[in-house]
């Protein structure tokens, strides 16, 4: 068997490649582990001058976790989606204060846990092939990895129209809301990757970058996700001649409705510190393994597969705010740390 997460010296170039082609480079915990071994590995590494990462096979760099096994974890209770959500966090905020430029290849399908491998880097390259999305409110989830931080940081409409839909997009809206720098024709990328084992890589970036074709979050009606209200989201995309703002309208309408809450919430309180961020979104996720809307949006998506989930629109005895609430309760003795990040950021390191 093939290792699902190969690591490489080329040149001056440390390069990852996520190496699950079948499962679209699918996250899971040993390879978000070795992952992050690999970085802190080459962090001090004299010979190692800046990092690269990339998906193997033809359909894009990651899809995100392994949201089966989290499913098996829902039913079973053995923590390992605890030590997955600890390491890959952990990972999140080793790549976004990394020392080094990190170069990623966000090319294809770049979704979920892809985009906290990705965009966090110092160096973000989408393609005329990128798919991007954060759609974790589809299965009952939120946009975790840091999504909540960085869709938080991007324009107030743009940023609240990818959390809260789901929906993919491409470049241009990758690079408009924060989440890439550079565009990249696809059959260039070779190209690129064969310089940064010997170039700096913002000279061999800035000899391949290009303009990307024009995305969508920048259309007026966009601005009608700037609304807190849902209810008059929905209305004025209905008045909208846009089609997409149609579909925006289906997408917002699909989405579970206690996700949506949860994330308009992380996204609230999210602020300009990774780490802090990461942490409020740790006690998120633990919290909704409880909820009874995440086992079944992964049901209803890649379990039975019959795409209609039935979203629990509320729970006994407790109001929307205090079920969004809940989720932000402290961890007693499990709250997140970053011990296996070192040195890093000094102090900080241990807390």
């Amino acid at each position: 068997m093939l290792p699902e997460i190969l690591t490489e010296r080329r040149g001056h170039l440390g390069l990852i490649t996520l190496n699950r082609p079948k499962a679209l480079n699918a996250l899971n915990t040993q390879m978000c582990q070795i992952f992050l071994d690999a970085l802190l590995g080459w962090r001090d590494d004299p010979d190692i001058s800046q990092v690269a990462v990339q998906g193997s096979g033809e359909r894009g760099l990651c899809a995100g976790g392994d949201i089966v096994a989290i499913y098996q974890d829902i039913k079973e209770r053995t923590g390992s989606s605890e030590n997955f959500w600890r390491i890959e966090y952990q990972l999140n905020v080793l790549i976004n204060e990394y020392p080094k430029p990190y170069i990623a290849l966000m090319d294809g399908i770049v979704l979920g846990g892809g985009i906290g491998i990705s965009a966090h880097g110092s160096h973000r390259i989408v393609t005329n092939a990128s798919k991007c999305g954060m759609p974790e409110v589809g299965i009952g989830f939120f946009p975790d990895v840091g999504g909540t931080h960085l869709l938080g940081k991007a324009p107030r409409a743009a940023g609240r129209l990818a959390a809260l839909t789901g929906t993919k997009f491409g470049a241009a809206d990758a690079i408009l809301l924060g989440l890439a720098d550079n565009y990249v024709p696809q059959e260039k990328l070779p190209s690129l990757l064969a310089a940064l084992e010997t170039e700096a890589a913002q000279s061999a970036i800035g000899r391949y970058a290009e303009r990307p074709p024009q995305g969508f979050m920048h259309e007026p009606w966009v601005q009608a996700f700037d609304e807190d209200n849902l209810r008059a989201v929905l209305l004025s995309l209905q008045n909208s001649d846009a089609p997409r703002a149609h579909e925006m309208a289906e997408a917002l309408r699909a989405a579970c409705p206690s996700s949506v809450r949860l994330t308009s919430e992380l996204m609230r309180q999210a602020g300009n510190d990774l780490r802090t961020d990461l942490k409020r979104e740790f006690r998120a996720a633990l919290h909704r393994l409880d909820d009874p809307d995440f086992a079944e949006g992964i049901r209803a998506a890649v379990i039975d597969k019959d795409r209609t989930p039935h979203w629990a629109e509320s729970l006994p005895g407790m109001s929307h705010e205090q079920r969004t609430e809940r989720h932000l309760g402290p961890l007693p003795g499990a709250e997140l740390n970053y011990a296996l990040l070192g040195a890093s950021r000094g102090e900080k390191s241990a807390s």
